[in-house]
Parts: C-alpha cells; structure tokens; sequence
C-alpha cells in the first residue's frame, strides 16, 4: 500500500489553492479560496445547500476549469500534469452513480487499480492484494461477487468509497461519503477514513451535510457560504453557536457547543410548567418531550454547565441558573418560585436531591403549598392535558 507518510512531506501541502474562483459560466460560484490541505489530515466542507461544495471539489478534481486562481498537487501545477500522473496521486468520489452492466462489486473496485495497469487492464497479483485489502477494510470483500446494479445505496457507496482508496491516492476528494449509509456504516467509514490518512499520509477532502460527524471527524473545517469561504479553522473554533448560526442563519441559540447537536426551536409563549431537574435528568428526555409537544417551560435551579443546564438554554423558554459548584442560593430559589407561580404545574425529574441541588426540594413542597399539580415525568404532565 502506500508508503507511510514522512515527517518532512508532513509539513507540506498535498493540496493547496490560491486565489481559486470557481463556477459553471464565468459567474463564480465560490470566489477567491485560499485553501491547504496536508498528508495525514482530514478537512470537512460545510456549509448550505447549493454554496458551492460539490463544484469546488469538480474543479479540484479537474471535471471543471478554475475561473482564476491556481491548484497545486504535491507542490505541482495541477493544470499542467498528465492526467495519468493525477490518476496516480488524487481520486474522487461524487455522489453520482457509475450505470453498469453486468458488472460485480470486484470489477467495480478493480478500476481503481487502472492507473497503475498496462492498457488491457490485467490486474497483477499486488494489484489483487491492494483490491481484497481495501475492500476487507470497507466490508465489501463479502460482496464482491454481487452484481453491483442490484446492490442497496449504502452497498453501492461503500464499494465506490473502496475503489477511490484502491488507486492509493496522496489526495482524495469525497462529496457526501457518508449519504446512503446507515449510522454504524457512517461510523465506521469515517473511522477508516481516518486511519488511512494518518498511517498513509492521506490528504483528505470531504463535503459533509452532517454536521455533528464533521465536528468529530475532521482535523479541519471550511465553512462556505454567500460565494466565499466564511471561516476555517479547527473544529474547537468552527463548532460554535455563533458560527454555525451565521453558516447556516439559524437562531444561536440552536446549536449548542458541547452537545455538537442542533436543536429545534423552543414553543413560543408563557411557559406552562416549571420543570425541576439536573444531573441529566431532564436531558433524557423530559426537555424534549416538551419541546415535541409545543409547549413552553421553564427549568431550574440548574448549574449553567451542566447537561440539563446547556440543553435548557436552547429549550425552555425561561431557565433559572446557579453559579458551577456552588450550592443554590437563596436570589435563586426566590427567582424560581417566582416562575413556579406563574406556570401553574411543576414536574420533578429527580428521584432525589444531592447536596449541590438539595435546595430544589423547596420548589417541590411550594409547589404543593401552592395546591399546583405536580407530576414526576413530562409524559404524566402531558397526558393530564390530554394533548
């Protein structure tokens, strides 16, 4: 297979872009891209439907003339090379589908060797090996007998995704790698993805629609979007609510940072019912269910990072928060039975109260001081409200 990556080729680009405007007329889609990606590393492109991801990596991959700028490959003009020397050193993956005839999965990822065969294609005995390694590695060797028109997409992606890492490339481009796969295939492709870059100095490029694996796959992110790369960087400083926000012009409140999730927005309106949780409780499931039913809640006493205390501030309409370690206060307990009066109903997701949080315990006796309902689940709150 390929040779591991060497420490000084590390400190180089595979792949870099300068200037680079790209589109389908002389109108560019994406304009002005300074981009570098190294052996070894793995780089996601995010962004909108139609901001120009696919056509940036067809312009990459030579399907398509950069407007202006120039692609260096290996520190080579890509634009100069033979396209049997770049068959060589980057392939390519798009989400179109190869019409076949007759052909089994084998003959399918057996292209990948053809850079590397004389004209007849006649596949040598390392040839074969590099062609059964790579599909043990994607779990295709098992179908390589099948014929690949009457495959499932997810089959079908995987042995695509097979016969690009077949040519052994130094750069490989990948729009969607992930569509028509099922959550354990999606993880375990991209876990693959990664061990090829780092063992055999891979420089890969990939658009990817779902967010929270770009967030855990990629070494780095560029974001696209309006013509332009909006941002890159690493996924600590790409993975905020703020630019994901601005990237996708969603509410910043709905994404949350640690969770690296998107959340639906809160019901609007007065909230109904005070919820008492912490420690996870009500992330598990109460919050959402809420949420599910358009109702509005207010939550508390909570601790700003915990769990139920990030997803709270994407979810309730009002949330009630203590300082981190600090046991609640009384400013606090006041705030909430001030919320507990006006929602009418409270719903206690605790079994029982530990020493940080022990105070809640008050909200759940006012409560019933206040002759509210209280309930110790919101599917039991939602089911009194017949919905």
């Amino acid at each position: 297979m390929t040779e591991p990556i060497r420490p000084a080729a590390a400190n180089r680009p595979a792949l870099a872009l300068h200037d680079v405007s790209v589109g389908h007329t002389e109108r560019p889609l994406v304009e002005h891209v300074e981009l570098a990606v190294f052996p070894g590393q793995v780089t996601a492109l995010i962004g909108p439907n139609g901001s120009g991801k696919t056509t940036l990596l067809k312009t990459i991959a030579g399907q398509l003339r950069p407007l202006s700028g120039s692609i260096e490959l290996c520190g080579e003009d890509f634009q100069a090379m033979q396209v049997s020397k770049t068959a060589r050193i980057m392939s390519a993956l798009f989400t179109g589908r190869p019409r076949t005839e007759l052909l089994t999965t084998k003959d399918i990822v057996d292209a990948g060797r053809y850079p590397y065969t004389g004209r007849l294609g006649t596949l040598s005995d390392d040839d074969e090996q590099v062609v059964r390694e790579v599909m043990e590695a994607t779990g295709t060797w098992g179908l390589r007998d099948r014929d690949f028109a009457h495959m499932s997409d997810g089959q079908r992606q995987r042995a695509l995704i097979a016969r690009a890492l077949c040519q052994q490339p130094r750069v490989l481009l990948l729009d969607e790698p992930t569509s028509y796969l099922d959550i354990r295939a999606q993880i375990d492709m991209l876990q693959l993805l990664r061990r090829y870059a780092r063992e055999r100095g891979i420089a890969v490029l990939a658009s990817l629609h779902e967010i929270e694996l770009a967030q855990k796959a990629a070494d780095r992110i560029v974001c696209i979007r309006d013509g332009r790369v909006l941002r890159q960087g690493e996924p600590s400083e790409i993975f905020t609510g703020p630019v994901i926000a601005d990237l996708y012009d969603l509410d910043r409140s709905s994404f949350i940072d640690a969770f690296g999730s998107v959340e639906l927005p809160r019901p609007e309106g007065r909230p109904l019912v005070f919820v008492v949780a912490g420690g996870g409780s009500g992330a598990a499931g109460c919050f959402r269910e809420l949420q599910q039913a358009g109702v509005p809640f207010s939550a508390g006493v909570l601790h700003g990072n915990d769990v139920d205390g990030l997803l709270a501030a994407s979810l309730a309409a009002t949330v009630i928060c203590e300082r981190d370690f600090e046991p609640i206060s009384d400013g606090a307990i006041e705030r909430a039975k001030q919320e507990i009066r006006d929602c009418g109903a409270l719903i206690c997701c605790l079994e029982r109260f530990g020493h940080m949080n022990a105070r809640n315990g008050e909200l759940v006796a006012y409560a019933h001081e206040l002759g509210q309902p209280v309930f110790p689940s919101a599917k039991a709150y939602l089911d009194s409200l017949d919905l």
